[in-house]
């Protein structure tokens, strides 16, 4: 039985509005919009794992109430595509949301997102768990690996973006350089899934699929044209 459940977004909300014991959550490219997250946060409160990456619809808004009421959240992916921000001056709003509000983050994916220096400051000030940053694309990030050198368990991924399939897992995740890049490709599009098992405690994932175990994508419609979107190489 497979451990994730596809609903469309009429259905998911009173669904999700039940799931108290929820813990891992997908919502990739899903049209959920900010007032749906502020309706739901507050009985998603188990949640340690939440896939918002390509959802346009939402912004800091829907970030900042599920940091107040997610608390236990520990994985946050907020991944987009270079073509869905074009029209977008700045997303700085979306990582001071992140920093107010998410102080337990081990692992942050915001590749493509529209964040400064600045932005990227602020979280790092604030996530004093952070194991692993992913903001590939990133292209307004500049940080000094003498500065970066503060965070020793932190793994920094970008801003450059490199096509090299044979890298897996955390512990191929070299440190920030602004001259060359990175794509742990099979961790965060492929084999993201076998390192999130590892994080979770034994049980998690037994056969009986209870609501904790169950990772839903909720969608608005189904366009499996667009599967294979995901990430561009560097310009």
């Amino acid at each position: 039985m497979p451990n994730w459940v596809i609903f469309p977004i009429a259905y998911s909300i009173s669904l999700v509005s039940s799931a108290k014991s929820l813990q891992i959550l997908r919502l990739p490219r899903s049209e959920i919009s900010d007032s749906i997250v502020e309706e739901v946060a507050g009985r998603l409160s188990s949640i340690t794992f939440l896939d918002l990456s390509y959802c346009r619809n939402i912004g800091a808004p829907a970030l900042e109430v599920i940091g107040k009421h997610c608390k236990s959240l520990a994985w946050l992916r907020r991944t987009m595509h270079p073509l869905e921000v074009a029209e977008k001056l700045s997303q700085d709003d979306e990582a001071s949301a992140i920093a107010a509000t998410m102080p337990k983050l081990k692992q942050l994916e915001v590749a493509y997102l529209l964040i400064s220096t600045e932005g990227v400051l602020k979280i790092l000030g604030s996530c004093p768990e952070l194991e692993l940053l992913d903001m590939r694309g990133c292209w307004n990030v500049k940080l000094d690996d003498n500065f970066l050198k503060k965070f020793s368990r932190l793994k920094v991924v970008g801003p450059s973006v490199v096509d090299y399939l044979g890298m897996k897992g955390l512990d191929n995740c070299s440190s920030y350089s602004g001259s060359s890049g990175y794509l742990p490709w099979d961790f965060v599009a492929g084999e993201m899934d076998d390192y999130l098992d590892d994080e979770l405690p034994e049980g998690d994932w037994d056969d009986d699929q209870s609501m904790e175990d169950v990772e839903m994508r909720f969608y608005n419609r189904f366009d499996f044209e667009d599967t294979a979107f995901d990430w561009p190489l560097s310009p």
